[in-house]
């Protein structure tokens, strides 16, 4: 399908292309006649903006560090390594390490759907209540979405955010800020990435129109997240 609105799209004859979707690979886009500019997402042959994911999730994690929780934990989906998202991973992964941190990972195929996710996080909540009953718990989640379903469960059980809970997600999306407790996050400057997508693929679009072959070089664009503490973590 997406590979139909690109010969749609080059058919319109566009000049560029800034792309998000993980559908095809790198490598095919590269061999495409205009430049192309991807966000977040596998970019070994074309240039790229992306968010430091790596720095994202050391921020995060080290947030939860400073209210001296006894066990970190991080909840994600299994991200292949290719993928700039995966260095939430491996920040978290680092940190922990480097710090001789008690911690745990869990990487699960939520699915797509609501129903899908909060059966998953449901599991995983459990798991961590068995597992670390009285330990203060420091949680990292990759999405606010995750974090807020995982809020959500932890406020069913205590009907409050208990101090032996304490919750960061990335992101900075809406639900972080709408959350019952406003959520503490890692926040993607969207309109920084943007303006730098745009500004990237115009730049590839006039190396192009003046013969430099160069325009099919990739360059990599990384952005500095910000951290945002509010009140999962700061109560």
């Amino acid at each position: 399908m997406e590979r139909r609105y690109v010969q749609e799209l080059l058919s319109y004859r566009v000049e560029g292309l800034i792309v998000l979707s993980y559908t095809i690979p790198s490598e095919e886009l590269a061999a495409l006649p205009i430049p192309v500019v991807s966000i977040e997402r596998e970019d070994r042959f074309i240039s790229s903006v992306n968010t430091d994911n790596y720095m994202g999730a050391i921020q995060a994690t080290s947030l939860l560090a400073k209210h001296e929780c006894d066990v970190f934990i991080h909840i994600n989906t299994p991200v292949p390594k290719e993928i700039p998202a995966y260095d939430r991973i491996r920040g978290f992964q680092d940190f922990c390490t480097e710090h001789s941190l008690m911690h745990q990972i869990y990487l699960r195929d939520m699915g797509t759907s609501h129903a899908t996710v909060s059966e998953s996080m449901k599991q995983i909540f459990d798991e961590i209540e068995t597992r670390y009953p009285s330990l203060r718990k420091g949680i990292f989640l990759s999405s606010d979405t995750h974090a807020n379903e995982f809020l959500n469960l932890v406020i069913r059980k205590y009907k409050q955010l208990p101090d032996t809970y304490k919750i960061v997600g990335f992101d900075d999306s809406p639900s972080a800020q709408e959350a019952v407790y406003s959520i503490s996050t890692v926040g993607q400057q969207i309109d920084v990435i943007a303006q730098e997508a745009v500004c990237s693929l115009v730049r590839k679009i006039n190396q192009k129109k003046d013969g430099d072959e160069s325009f099919s070089d990739p360059e990599h664009k990384i952005v500095t997240p910000v951290l945002l503490r509010r009140e999962t973590t700061e109560l």
